[in-house]
């Protein structure tokens, strides 16, 4: 896939095939940066090399590179529901293939591991029995280990499966020397099993066991490495699969299904219940409750009617709808999170990089290690057989498998659970950003706030009406109106009005200062600022209003005062539980908001924010982000607006809302795809969970090695379990890595108390 250019730079992926240890990431990496401006990120888990390079290179050129290097290399098939499906199939049929081999080599070696290891049971010529069985394991099993060797060599480097390939053709080879020239091959030969290597009792020993014990334990440990790894990109499979494969459109020449691709901005889709939606849209007619939970975490069903915006991949639980659609294709939120968390994994953390320069010369090293220690031993006067065992248990244990591992399978499984629970991360430098924040910079408007206006509270003059008839007079007027309070008004009427449709208005007109009126059901309804003197229950009612930020609206009826509503801006639901977390979590936060005073430090009074900052330019805020850095704290902003950008490409984290503009996801390093701020807070606990289990990766990956690679040496360490070993330390990483995908936040979403807290639209 070739990406934006950046500074006369390209950004190309390619798929690279047959690696299977960091020790070959690091071989890709450093053959296509032998190419002069060319740098790459190679990912062991995805099978996936981000080449930056200068335009005048081809992508053909970087392929061909990779291959030099000993490695399969391809361009990743367009991303069309053929291609998806052409690639599924591959995979399936290599993950068959796979499983074939692992079940005929346990056929073979199972029989071969217990009369070795069981003497009782060594009949009669057993070992030739184990000899013919053992052949095809050697040869047939593990010639993917020795063609992989084979291809190492021609271009003069080792990989892990040198390191294979060389402890089954030693093992193998003594024991065919042992067989028809060390006197193994005798009539009514028995041999002991020993943990550790020893010295021969007059004959030469059989290593049967370890040259098909080898084999069989690397196989078995891929096998279910490769199941893991694919768990671990669950996720992101099943955000592929929201997406439609084929739409029905409603036109002039009626209503006719088409396949997504030809879909264009502009055109009327029909989602009927139980549908996805199959495209980023806004309703044009009918009403229904969506389930957005696969797409952007969000727990439960929202409601849309007309002018509603919808998301490609949501559910449609309620009634028919009719949508226009507004993006397709690469432009949609769906596509743009798949895009997200891809390229997330594609990047590495900065202990990953320390990891892969290990790897990078782990091999050799190993190698000389081996070819030393049967020197030493050969050299103290051992016996050949224990010198051997020593030798081989030092090649087949080492493992730099799970050295490459460490990251990319955590990185994989927390991208994905992220992107379900609606965080989207740019890249594991996000999440060790994150892991580090104490302070955030939160925006008040679209942030904590919906920024939608909403009817916080109504006060009827005792009386004169019930408040269902005020609000209905009300709603009726300001159908006309197009201010913020007008619609909230509006809005909020008609869901209480359960009778039916709002009143028609005559006679509507805009006050210039005030507000509007127009007839009603024979009334003149008036609707806007208070002006003058109010009886003693709406002058209350004012004063609590004006306490709280919101913003008064008077509504009269026939000349005479009947109500004051409230309308302010609502409050999210998860702000309060958000900001407590935070807290808890230890992070400082600090509200920072273009709008006034009395609005902002109500919004703060109510979270329990002490440090607020109102009426806040752009250059403003990027300004506070700059002195808090310099008060030494690591900075996070989150905002949703235009006004936020600044603010976010100055901080050390920018987390933008998704429901914001697209210059501030533009602008951010992570994404709250949901638009709650609780999201945060989950966010915060991810990264601290992912970056601990990939410390706790790479301790086990060195720790391993350190502690059975001198084992082995000292003849301490068989060369069976010594693969089995190798083999246990790879799934064990892929293991606690895979932990991440069913991690789950420690309090449980769901709606807390809220209210309407909003700043004076001033007078219309």
């Amino acid at each position: 896939m070739a990406g934006e250019p950046t500074a006369s730079l390209v950004v190309t992926d390619i798929t690279v095939g047959g690696m299977t240890c960091a020790a070959c990431v690091r071989r890709v990496e450093k053959k296509l940066a032998k190419l002069e401006g060319v740098t790459a990120t190679v990912n062991l888990a995805t099978g996936l090399a981000r080449v930056s390079h200068p335009a005048e290179y081809a992508a053909g050129d970087l392929v061909t590179a990779v291959e030099q290097a000993g490695y399969q290399a391809a361009l990743p098939a367009p991303a069309e529901d053929d291609a998806d499906a052409e690639e599924t199939d591959q995979d399936d049929a290599e993950a068959r293939r796979e499983r074939e081999r692992l079940l005929v080599t346990a056929l073979l070696a199972v029989p071969v591991l217990v009369l070795s290891m069981v003497p009782a049971w060594q009949f009669r010529n057993w070992q030739w029995l184990c000899f013919m069985l053992a052949a095809p394991v050697a040869v047939w099993s593990a010639w993917p280990f020795h063609l992989r060797a084979l291809r190492g060599l021609r271009h003069s480097t080792a990989t892990m499966d040198t390191l294979v390939s060389l402890g089954v053709v030693a093992s193998f080879s003594w024991s065919v020397y042992a067989l028809f020239l060390g006197g193994a091959g005798e009539t009514g030969m028995r041999m002991s099993f020993s943990l550790v290597p020893s010295a021969s009792e007059g004959m030469a020993h059989l290593y049967l066991e370890a040259a098909v014990s080898v084999p069989l334990s690397v196989l078995t440990g891929r096998f279910l490495e490769g199941r893991a790894r694919r768990g671990t990109g669950e996720a992101l499979r099943s955000l592929a699969e929201l997406a439609a494969k084929k739409v029905s459109v409603r036109d002039g020449q009626g209503e006719r299904s088409i396949p997504i691709e030809r879909l264009r901005v502009g055109q009327i889709f029909v989602v009927r219940p139980g549908e996805r939606v199959a495209t980023d849209g806004r309703v044009t007619e009918g009403s229904s409750a969506v389930d957005l939970s696969l797409v952007t975490g969000e727990s439960e069903p929202v409601e849309v009617s007309p002018g509603s915006a919808l998301v490609g991949g949501a559910v449609n639980a309620g009634g028919l709808l009719l949508v226009e659609a507004t993006a397709v294709g690469a432009d949609t939120q769906l596509a743009r999170i798949t895009r997200l968390v891809t390229e997330a994994q594609a990047g590495k953390a900065r202990a990953q990089r320390l990891a892969d320069a290990v790897a990078g010369v782990f091999v050799p090293v190993v190698m000389a290690i081996a070819v030393t220690v049967l020197g030493f031993w050969l050299g103290a006067g051992a016996d050949p057989q224990a010198a051997l065992t020593a030798c081989v248990a030092v090649l087949v244990v080492a493992c730099p498998c799970a050295l490459g591992l460490a990251t990319p399978t955590a990185l994989m499984a927390a991208t994905g659970r992220g992107a379900q629970l609606g965080v989207l991360v740019s890249g594991p430098q996000t999440l060790e950003a994150l892991q580090h924040v104490d302070c955030v910079v939160l925006d008040k408007t679209g942030t904590l706030t919906t920024g939608d206006m909403t009817v916080a509270t109504v006060t009827v003059l005792p009386g004169s009406f019930g408040q269902d008839d005020v609000v209905r007079l009300a709603g009726a007027v300001e159908q006309g109106s197009e201010h913020p309070i007008g619609r909230a008004v509006t809005a909020y009427a008609r869901r209480k009005d359960a009778a039916g449709p709002l009143p028609d208005v005559t006679h509507f007109a805009t006050i210039p200062g005030f507000g509007v009126s127009g007839r009603v059901d024979g009334r003149t309804v008036e609707v806007g600022a208070p002006d003058g003197e109010l009886p003693r229950a709406l002058a209350k009612a004012l004063a609590a209003a004006e306490e709280a930020a919101h913003t008064p609206v008077l509504v009269t009826v026939d000349g005479r005062a009947a109500a004051l509503v409230a309308v302010g801006d609502l409050v999210r639901p998860g702000s309060y539980r958000a900001v407590d977390r935070l807290r808890r979590l230890g992070i400082r936060p600090v509200l920072a908001t273009g709008d006034r005073k009395a609005p902002a430090e109500a919004v703060a009074g109510a979270l329990g924010i002490d440090e607020v900052h109102a009426r806040c330019t752009p250059g403003e805020k990027a300004a506070l982000v700059r002195e808090l850095k310099e008060e030494g704290y690591r900075v996070a902003v989150v905002g949703d607006g235009v006004n936020d950008a600044a603010a976010l490409a100055a901080a050390d984290l920018g987390i933008a809302m998704g429901s914001g503009a697209d210059v501030a996801i533009g602008a951010a390093d992570l994404t709250l795809a949901r638009g709650d701020i609780e999201a945060l807070v989950d966010a915060v606990r991810l990264a601290r969970r992912t970056l601990g289990t990939i410390r706790a990766n790479l301790a086990w990956a060195f720790g391993y090695n350190v502690v059975t690679v001198p084992l082995a040496m000292v003849g301490l360490l068989d060369p069976m379990f010594a693969a089995a070993e190798m083999s246990l330390s790879s799934v064990l990483v892929v293991a606690n890595s895979l932990r991440l995908c069913s991690w789950q936040p420690s309090v449980a979403r769901g709606r807390s108390h809220g209210g309407a807290l909003g700043a004076k639209a001033g007078v219309r």
